[in-house]
């Protein structure tokens, strides 16, 4: 049984290619992480059905640690070994690899170039909106390519959403500078809109960025570790060129 998977076109970039799986079907529910399966067999006959699925040619994943670090122009993980490589954000230039990005509740952002020729994934927690890791993600993928904030499109997928995102330690966990985006009478930070403003400031159009409103935590059809703490499996949110 084939991983369920949601595609996602970026608006006038063809020749780039984005899905987010999810947790309905496939072996340990989807679960593509060796870090977190009971069944590494089940992880790789994952991967392996993604691939044949979506039609890539090669997938790269990578050791997430909740930093801002980025790998550029990664090499391939074959579908059997465990990610190796510490950061948190990739990018690449060739066409058929697939970055992936793992979670269960932190955000994926996929971004894609206007031009189709260069891809980025970013593995954004909480931790990484405090770190401005959607800002340096994006400053460190221009400066690799020359390339311009102006001229990319991001989609923010399946996460924690706001009615989910309870932190009751806020003032240390996230500070002053982030009470816009809290609420006190819920304890609740805003994730989502909280990356849509970094987004913006690190120069992208706002009619550019796009995110699928699904919270991982109250839709049983996701991983979500808030929800099912050991017992949760990993998501893949994937950004190709074709």
């Amino acid at each position: 049984m084939s991983v369920s998977v949601i595609e996602f076109s970026f608006p006038g970039v063809p020749g780039v290619r984005a899905a987010f799986t999810t947790a309905e079907c496939g072996p340990e529910r989807g679960n593509i992480s060796y870090n977190v399966a009971k069944d590494p067999k089940a992880v790789r006959a994952n991967r392996e059905s993604l691939r044949l699925r979506l039609g890539f040619d090669s997938w790269c994943s990578l050791k997430q640690v909740h930093g801002t670090d980025m790998a550029f122009e990664p090499g391939a993980v074959a579908p059997h070994e465990a990610s190796q490589a510490e950061a948190d954000g990739s990018t690449t230039s060739e066409p058929g690899r697939a970055l992936v990005v793992k979670t269960a509740d932190c955000q994926p952002i996929l971004i894609a170039h206007e031009s189709g020729k260069y891809v980025a994934g970013l593995h954004v927690g909480w931790r990484g909106n405090v770190l401005e890791f959607p800002q340096k993600g994006v400053a460190a993928f221009c400066e690799r390519y020359g390339i311009e904030p102006g001229e990319l499109l991001a989609v923010r997928g399946p996460s924690l959403g706001p009615g989910a995102s309870e932190f009751k330690n806020f003032e240390m966990e996230f500070g002053e500078r982030f009470r816009d985006f809290f609420d006190p009478a819920t304890q609740t930070v805003n994730l989502w809109r909280l990356t849509v403003a970094q987004l913006l400031e690190a120069g992208l159009r706002p009619d550019r960025i796009f995110g699928l409103d699904l919270c991982t935590h109250s839709l049983s059809g996701f991983h979500s570790y808030r929800r099912d703490k050991a017992d949760s499996g990993r998501q893949a949110s994937l950004i190709w060129i074709r």
